[in-house]
C-alpha cells in the first residue's frame, strides 16, 4: 500500500471513530442550574462557557482531569453572517473533534450543566483580541490520521495513575489532541500573554516559604511547568484558575431566596396549618 493511500485509510479510520466518540451517551441527564435566558444576558465577549458534555469522549475527559467539565467554548458575540435557519445568531466558537473549529449558537447547551469563567481585568482591546484570535481559526480541521490519539478515548476511565493523566490528554503528535476544545481558548488568551494558571516562579516561592517540600508538592510544581504549552490545557484550568472569575447568571440579575417560587408554597402552607383550629385533647 503505498504512502498516500494508507493515509487515506487512516483518515478514513480516524473520521469512523470521531463520529463513534461523538454519540451522546444514552440516558445521559445534566443537571441544568441555571435559565438559558440569563446565560445569554450576562455573558460578555472573551468569557470561557465550561459544559458538561454528554459524548463518549466526554466521559473520559471528565475522568483524565477528574472535573465535571468536559468541554469548553468562547463567548464571541453575534458573528456577522453566522446564524441558524431560525435567524439565531453564532456567538461561540469552540473546537468540536469530527468538524475542526466551528460556530455555535447558545442554543446548543440549552439544557446542559455550564458554569461562565471570566477574565478579570480584560479591557475592551483585549476581549477583542482573544475573540479575533478565535474567529480568524474558524474552519480549521483536525487531522484524523492519528487513530492512536482516538483510541485512547475508548476506555471512559484508563488506569493510569493520577499525575500521568494530564499527558495521557496530550499523548501522541496528531491534531485530535487538540480536540480537547481548550486548546483554541488557552491560544487565544497566551496571545494576548493572558494566564491562566499561576506562574511556576510563585508556586516555587510559596513551597520554600513553608520549609516543607513535599513529594506531593514537586510534584504539581512539576505539572504546572508542563502545562505552560497550550496543548495541555484542559476545561477544567478555567474553573480553577485565580485570574478567571466564576459568573452565575442567577446571582448576577439579583437573587432573593424570598422569591423562590417553593418558599412562598412553603409559606402559604405553613400559614393555613396555623389557621387550623387546635386539636382537640382526648381523654383516655
Amino acid at each position: 500500500m503505498t504512502p498516500m493511500r494508507r493515509t487515506g485509510l487512516m483518515r478514513r479510520i480516524g473520521r469512523w471513530l470521531a463520529g463513534f466518540l461523538s454519540q451522546p451517551i444514552k440516558g445521559f441527564m445534566p443537571l441544568s442550574t441555571s435559565d438559558p435566558g440569563a446565560f445569554a444576558r450576562t455573558l460578555r465577549p472573551a468569557d470561557v462557557l465550561l459544559v458538561e458534555g454528554s459524548t463518549r469522549i466526554s466521559t473520559a475527559i471528565k475522568y483524565l482531569t477528574q472535573s465535571t467539565w468536559s468541554h469548553s467554548a468562547l463567548y464571541v458575540g453575534p458573528l456577522s453572517g453566522r446564524c441558524e435557519p431560525s435567524g439565531e445568531p453564532h456567538v461561540l466558537i469552540e473546537a468540536d473533534l469530527l468538524h475542526g473549529v466551528i460556530s455555535v449558537p447558545l442554543s446548543k447547551y440549552a439544557g446542559a450543566h455550564m458554569r461562565i469563567c471570566r477574565p478579570v481585568g480584560l479591557g475592551e482591546a483585549d476581549a477583542r483580541a482573544v475573540t479575533d484570535f478565535a474567529t480568524q481559526r474558524l474552519g480549521a480541521e483536525y487531522d484524523l490520521k492519528n487513530v492512536l490519539d482516538l483510541l485512547r478515548y475508548f476506555l471512559p476511565t484508563p488506569p493510569v495513575p493520577s499525575r500521568f493523566r494530564r499527558r495521557l490528554i496530550a499523548l501522541g503528535s496528531g491534531s485530535p489532541t487538540r480536540a480537547i476544545c481548550s486548546t483554541l481558548i488557552a491560544q487565544a488568551f497566551q496571545s494576548i500573554h493572558y494566564p491562566i494558571l499561576p506562574d511556576l516562579r510563585s508556586v516555587t516561592v510559596a513551597a520554600e516559604a513553608t520549609g516543607r517540600e513535599s513529594r506531593l508538592a514537586a510534584e504539581r510544581r512539576r505539572e504546572i511547568a508542563h502545562i505552560r504549552h497550550y496543548s495541555l490545557f484542559t476545561p477544567r484550568d478555567f474553573d480553577i484558575s485565580p485570574y478567571f472569575l466564576i459568573v452565575k447568571p442567577t446571582l448576577e440579575e439579583g437573587f432573593d431566596f424570598r422569591q423562590v417560587p417553593w418558599a412562598r408554597a412553603r409559606r402559604a402552607a405553613d400559614q393555613a396549618l396555623e389557621a387550623l383550629p387546635p386539636a382537640p385533647i382526648s381523654s383516655s
